[in-house]
């Protein structure tokens, strides 16, 4: 494609103006004509209190990025979908993995570009953790993400409703990145879920995962952490250790620091969205929503102190 995108966004929060609208900004491919959100606005663009109004007013619009929370993607989505537009999912893609199964296939009915993105699996380190480790024997995955829920998700209550996953928010940034870097299919085995009294989604986790060759693979999860975030993969194999950290912003295999380069999240989301736009393709990869789904389902729940903002 040459010309640029007309592009809209949903949900005007902080991981919109944090991350979103400076990739679109700097985006060659993208023009941002308008925003829709209940209680926020854009400057410089068209605003609308929801994705239908949005949509009914600009016709213009060719792609949509949806940034609120996972509860009212589904509605937002199939709006955008049934109108013909191109949709860019944040993570998670979905309150649940049936759902955006069904926006999938909508996708396809209407011809449209579904991308459901996961901007960990786009950290500088993640490609070059994956190559390493292709032809690797591994014998042990720790994983440790933690950080601390009120600068992350201050007054969000969306977070601790039905859907809004609690701790496996960020954690799943790290399963996204697991499924991407490992090389064989894993899955859970067991869970300890912790969740506070006057909570309904947990506020930490301890997840025990196995592959068909019986590779233990630990993952610890924990909002109660600070104030340096710890967001680190561990990965032991027969020819040595890669530790991803900083959320896969650095990469050491055993003493040495390998070179991998800035940051670039999501300008390399959006990158990609233009590519899947440009072909004619969807790129919908559930799995990270599936072990969070399985450790719901699989989970011991621990009661833990309430948690107040």
């Amino acid at each position: 494609m040459t010309e640029q995108v007309a592009i809209g966004i949903a949900g005007v929060g902080k991981i919109a103006r944090d991350q979103h609208l400076p990739a679109i900004a700097g985006h060659p491919g993208f023009k941002l004509i308008a925003g829709a959100s209940r209680n926020a606005r854009i400057d410089g663009v068209h605003n609308y209190q929801n994705v239908e109004d949005m949509l009914k007013a600009e016709p213009l619009v060719q792609a949509v990025s949806l940034c609120a929370p996972p509860q009212v993607r589904f509605a937002q989505a199939r709006a955008a979908l049934a109108a013909g537009k191109h949709v860019m999912l944040e993570k998670p893609p979905g309150a649940s993995v049936t759902e955006v199964d069904v926006l999938a296939g909508l996708a396809r009915q209407n011809q449209c570009t579904l991308f459901a993105s996961w901007h960990s699996r786009h950290a500088p380190g993640v490609e070059a953790a994956r190559a390493w480790l292709a032809e690797k024997a591994i014998t042990a995955v720790n994983v440790q993400w933690k950080e601390d829920v009120r600068r992350w998700h201050p007054g969000q209550d969306w977070i601790w409703q039905p859907g809004g996953l609690g701790v496996f928010d960020p954690g799943i940034n790290a399963l996204s990145i697991m499924t991407r870097i490992l090389p064989h299919t894993f899955f859970l085995k067991s869970a300890e879920l912790f969740v506070p009294a006057n909570r309904h989604n947990p506020i930490a986790a301890n997840l025990d995962f196995s592959d068909a060759l019986g590779t233990p693979i630990r993952a610890e999860f924990d909002w109660r952490h600070g104030p340096v975030e710890l967001w680190q993969i561990e990965v032991i194999t027969r020819d040595g250790v890669l530790r991803l950290a900083q959320g896969g912003k650095f990469l050491q295999i055993d003493a040495e620091v390998v070179d991998i380069g800035p940051e670039r999240e999501y300008p390399s989301l959006y990158d990609r969205f233009f590519d899947l736009i440009s072909t004619n393709a969807s790129d919908v990869d559930v799995g990270p929503l599936q072990h969070v789904a399985d450790a719901m389902l699989l989970g011991k729940r621990h009661e833990v102190e309430v948690f107040e903002e």
